[in-house]
C-alpha cells in the first residue's frame, strides 16, 4: 500500500488539491491528514469540504491545535494567528465544525502511529523540532513509524534497539528505506505553509512494502492565495510567510 501523509494546511486550498492531485497521480492508496486544516489561511470551509470529501473516501484525519482552537477559544496562540482564528470561526459552517470536533487525536494503524504533532500526551502540542524532542516522542510511543507534524519543516529521525539516534534532513524525491531493525519517527513538511525556505507544498508518500519513505515538495500558484489573504482582511504577514516560506 502506498500511503501519502500531509499535515498542516492552513486553509491553503491550491495547496491541498497540487498535494492531493500529486498523490494520485503518485498512485496512492490511502490518503492520511494529520491535522491543523484551519488557520492563517484564506479557505477554511473549501478546505474542509476536501477533506471531509477524501474521508468519506476513506482517507484518515486527526485532529490538530488549531482545529482544536475553533471550539476552544482559550487555545493560546500568536497575535496574528489569534486574528486568523476569530475570521475562521466565522466561516466555518456547522458541518464542518462538527466534523473537527470529532476527530481523535491519534490513529493506529498497523504498526504506524498518526498524530500532528508527538505521541506524548503531555503537553498535547509538543515540537518536534530536534533530536532530543524526537528521543523522547519515540520513547512515548511503542509503535514503529510514528507520523507527525505541527513544526512544518521535513525531518527523519531514527532509534536503534540500543536508543541510538540517528536524524535526516531528507531530499525531495529520494526514497529513504525504513529499516524495520530501528524505529522511525517522520516529520512531516507542511501542505499549506512551509517554513523551511522552500515556499512548495510538502508531503510524503510510504510504500508499506518496500518501507520507503519520499518526500515530495509540489509547487502551486502561491501568490493567488495570497491575494485571497490579503482580499480576506487577514494580516500581512501571514501573506508575507508565505512568498518567504518562512
Amino acid at each position: 500500500m502506498r500511503i501519502a501523509l500531509m499535515a498542516d494546511f492552513h486553509a491553503n486550498l491550491r495547496a491541498l488539491e497540487a498535494c492531493i492531485d500529486h498523490a494520485k497521480a503518485q498512485r496512492a492508496d490511502r490518503l492520511v491528514f494529520l491535522g491543523d486544516y484551519v488557520g492563517y489561511g484564506p479557505e477554511p470551509q473549501e478546505v474542509m469540504e476536501r477533506i471531509m470529501q477524501e474521508s468519506e473516501r476513506g482517507a484518515i484525519a486527526v485532529a490538530g491545535n488549531h482545529d482544536q482552537a475553533v471550539a476552544e477559544a482559550r487555545e493560546s496562540m500568536n497575535a496574528d494567528a489569534e486574528t486568523a482564528m476569530a475570521w475562521t470561526r466565522g466561516q466555518l459552517g456547522p458541518e464542518a465544525r462538527e466534523f473537527l470536533s470529532s476527530l481523535p487525536l491519534r490513529f493506529e494503524d498497523d504498526t504506524r502511529l498518526y498524530v500532528h504533532a508527538s505521541p506524548q500526551t503531555y503537553p498535547a502540542w509538543i515540537y518536534v523540532n530536534d533530536g532530543p524532542a524526537a528521543k523522547r516522542a519515540l520513547e512515548a510511543s511503542r509503535a514503529q513509524i510514528v507520523f507527525c507534524g505541527h513544526v512544518h519543516q521535513p525531518a527523519l529521525h531514527g532509534i536503534t534497539a540500543t536508543g541510538q539516534l540517528v536524524s535526516f534532513q531528507p531530499v525531495p524525491g529520494v526514497p529513504i528505506p525504513l529499516s524495520r531493525q530501528r524505529r522511525w519517527l517522520t516529520v512531516l513538511g507542511s501542505v499549506g505553509q512551509p517554513r523551511d525556505g522552500i515556499t512548495a507544498a510538502a508531503y510524503a508518500m510510504f510504500d508499506d512494502q518496500t518501507t520507503a519513505l519520499t518526500h515530495h515538495r509540489v509547487p502551486y500558484d502561491v501568490e493567488a492565495t495570497v491575494a485571497a489573504i490579503l482580499d480576506a482582511g487577514l494580516p500581512q504577514e501571514l501573506a508575507s510567510r508565505l512568498r518567504k516560506g518562512r
